[in-house]
Parts: structure tokens; sequence; C-alpha cells
């Protein structure tokens, strides 16, 4: 790792990563993790070989050296935005985390007003990205969500805690999450992903 990449980044040298990369990222197309998510590039003169990325809030750093040609900056950008979300895939939090993060984003959304007894996965939730018992202060999400965007996550852990202040889905509801800004893009995301898990599954090709 680089000594000025910051911790949990995905990192490349292009000069060694271009022969696996080369063919496959030279006529790449946006992936799903760049349209999730603002990327800003970073140049560095100090950088002369590496090409590294980071999650920071909402935003992609891409850090890349300053001699990088548009052309190269634009396909590296495509690389590491999919080896990202490669590792984020592959990450999952536990309950403990869960608690913690409905404490923040409950805090940074709701004036700290939802105070969730208890924040867990379950695996018994194949119909519903969540759930939420007021009366118990309970929260649960599906283990489905594992692996998907931390703000499809968020988004889904927030509407849960909104729940705990108001039960149904009225205007009331809605205008408690207005404050998040990628409820829509997150709502989206979920809408996909229940939309392809209904198309039919192509036959398994015959092996002659």
């Amino acid at each position: 790792m680089p000594a000025d990449s910051p911790p949990g980044l995905a990192g490349e040298t292009p000069e060694r990563g271009a022969g696996r990369q080369q063919r496959r990222a030279a006529a790449t197309q946006p992936s799903r993790a760049a349209v999730t998510s603002a990327v800003e590039v970073r140049r560095s003169a100090r950088r002369s070989r590496t090409v590294s990325a980071y999650r920071e809030g909402d935003r992609t750093i891409v850090l890349i050296p300053a001699r990088m040609s548009e052309a190269e900056e634009q396909r590296w950008v495509g690389v590491m935005l999919d080896k990202l979300a490669a590792q984020e895939s592959k990450r999952v939090i536990g309950d403990s985390d869960l608690s913690d993060r409905a404490e923040r984003l409950a805090g940074q959304y709701l004036d700290g007003r939802a105070r969730p007894a208890s924040v867990r996965w379950v695996t018994n939730q194949n119909t519903r990205w969540g759930s939420c018992t007021p009366a118990e202060g309970s929260i649960r999400l599906s283990h489905r969500l594992q692996g998907m965007p931390e703000y499809v996550v968020d988004y889904v852990l927030l509407h849960e805690l909104a729940h705990l202040l108001v039960p149904g889905h009225g205007p009331r509801f809605w205008r408690l999450l207005e404050a998040y800004p990628r409820t829509e893009r997150a709502r989206g995301y979920l809408e996909g992903v229940v939309a392809a898990d209904r198309l039919p599954r192509l036959p398994a090709a015959r092996e002659e």
C-alpha cells in the first residue's frame, strides 16, 4: 500500500496491472459503482506508478499520477470503481456495527429522536428488506442486504428508524426521509434488484 494512501482503499500499479486489465478496461462502460456515488479524481505529482481509490462519505476519491492522460484516467477510474465494489461486496457488518450505524443515522437525519432497543440481521425476511416493531423498539434487516452498497443499507436502516416515529407510509413518514440525499437512488437500486429477481432464468448451456 502506498505511503500516501488512506486506509481501506483499493490500489493498483498501472504498469503491473495493465496486462490483465487492459482488454477489459479499454472498452469500459460505466460500472454500477460509478452511478451510485460522485467521483473525484485527484492528481498527485508524488505518484509516479500507483493508482488507488477510497470512499469518503458519498464520494469516491481516485488518486492517480499527475502525468496520466485523460484516456488513462477514465479507464482507471472504471477499474478502481469495480475494484472497490468487489471489496465492499465481501464486507459484512455485524449486529453491533449495525446498531452503531443506526445510532449515527438517527442522529444525522432524525435529530436523534429514533432510539431503537435492538437492530439486527435476520434470515427469515425474503419478501421485504426490513421490518420494525415500534412497541418493542426493534429493527430487523434482511440478510439479502448484505453485500449491497452502503448507501442502500443506510436507506433501509433509516426507513425502519423513521417507523419508530411514524408507523405508516403517509406524507409525514416520507418527509422524514427527505433529509437523506440518496433516498430515491436507494429505492431505485432495490427496485432494480426486485425486477432482476423476477426475470426468467436462462437455461444452462448444454455441453457437447
